[in-house]
Parts: C-alpha cells; sequence; structure tokens
C-alpha cells in the first residue's frame, strides 16, 4: 500500500534523485578525463557501473512520478531533466566503447581540449541542478546557462577545427572514420548539458 506522504510528494527526494543523477553523470565525466592522461583496462567497466546507476536513478523518479500525486516541479519537467542528465553517461560509454575498438595509434592528445570543455559544462550543469531545490534567481539561472551556451558554441568550433585537420592532414582513412566519430561523440556529450541547462532554465522560469 502507499503511504500518504510518498502520494503526497516526498519531501526532497525527487530533489535528491536528479542531484544523484547530476552526480553520477559528473562521475561519468571524470572517469573520460582520467583515462585520457592514464588509461585504464576497466575504464569501460567503470563507465558501464555509472551508466547503469544512473538508470536505476532514473527508473525511480519515473516510478515515484507515477505513485506520487504532488511533486514540487512539474512531471514532464522532472521526466524531461531525469532523460538529458541520463544521456550524458550513456554517450559517454558508447564513446569507450568505439575508442576501445579503434585504431591503436589514434592521438590521445586530439581529446584533451573536449575533456576541459565538458569538465566546464557538467561542473556549470551539477550546480545548477543543486541549486533547483532552493528556488534560485532566474538571473542566475541564464547567467550559468549562458555559460553553458558558451562551452557548446567552443565545442562546435573545435568540432570544425578537428574536421578541417582530418580533411587536410595526411591521415589513415580509418584513422579519419574512427576520429569523426569519437569527435562527433564528444560534441553530443557538451549537447546534452546544453540540452539539460535549457530544461532548467525552464523549469525556473514556469516556477519564478
Amino acid at each position: 500500500m502507499i503511504s500518504l506522504q510518498r502520494l503526497v510528494g516526498g519531501g526532497d527526494i525527487f530533489f535528491d534523485l536528479l542531484e544523484q543523477s547530476a552526480g553520477e553523470a559528473h562521475e561519468s565525466v571524470q572517469i573520460f578525463v582520467r583515462n585520457l592522461s592514464s588509461p585504464e583496462p576497466t575504464a569501460l567497466d567503470q563507465f558501464a557501473v555509472v551508466r547503469r546507476k544512473e538508470k536505476r536513478i532514473t527508473e525511480e523518479i519515473n516510478e515515484r512520478l507515477t505513485q506520487t500525486f504532488v511533486t514540487p516541479l512539474e512531471r514532464e519537467d522532472i521526466d524531461a531533466l531525469a532523460l538529458a542528465l541520463y544521456k550524458i553517461p550513456k554517450t559517454l560509454e558508447k564513446f569507450a566503447e568505439r575508442f576501445q575498438i579503434s585504431p591503436p595509434n589514434l592521438p590521445r592528445g586530439g581529446f584533451q581540449r573536449h575533456a576541459q570543455l565538458l569538465q566546464q559544462a557538467m561542473e556549470t550543469l551539477e550546480l545548477m541542478v543543486r541549486e533547483l531545490r532552493s528556488s534560485p534567481d532566474l538571473a542566475v539561472i541564464k547567467d550559468q546557462n549562458l555559460k553553458l551556451q558558451y562551452l557548446e558554441g567552443e565545442a562546435d568550433k573545435l568540432m570544425v577545427e578537428r574536421l578541417r585537420d582530418l580533411y587536410n592532414a595526411p591521415h589513415e582513412a580509418i584513422s579519419v572514420v574512427a576520429l569523426k566519430d569519437l569527435y562527433d561523440l564528444l560534441e553530443k556529450v557538451i549537447d546534452r548539458c546544453r540540452d539539460a541547462g535549457n530544461i532548467i532554465v525552464q523549469i525556473v522560469l514556469k516556477n519564478s
């Protein structure tokens, strides 16, 4: 039998779960950064563990949404944000899978700038998620989201630079294919951060 407390909202549980989700997404970024500088044989397993934790959190959010009558935020907003956060470790795991089967001579240095941008984006996004429970000022959230937009724009410029190098420098055909695929995936991860930031802005706008 569902308790009355759970039916009417269950306290701050949705904020707790969203913060946990953002934390797991951040952990996946940390794993990515660590493995660029010092590759570990268990890296793929580490990504898988984080993605499974993220999936369990998302499933719990969905379950509680079906069982809770009153929620602190609109249901579709909670669901959309949870899904956007889940896609971050999922996409990074896909990057790790592709990287593992790519040619062994791929230059790891080509991903360092991606790592810097992604770290900044995820730190900003995690802060925005944590601030949700305290009804943050809309102007503050917009400023943070502008930073995400800027970082996403820098990632787009970086993609153009990397493609220019691929198309004009002497690379093996298989390396060109592999690198383009990997660059695309990393750009998508930063896009996921931007998408989550946009959702948070809409949430704060609705509740301001």
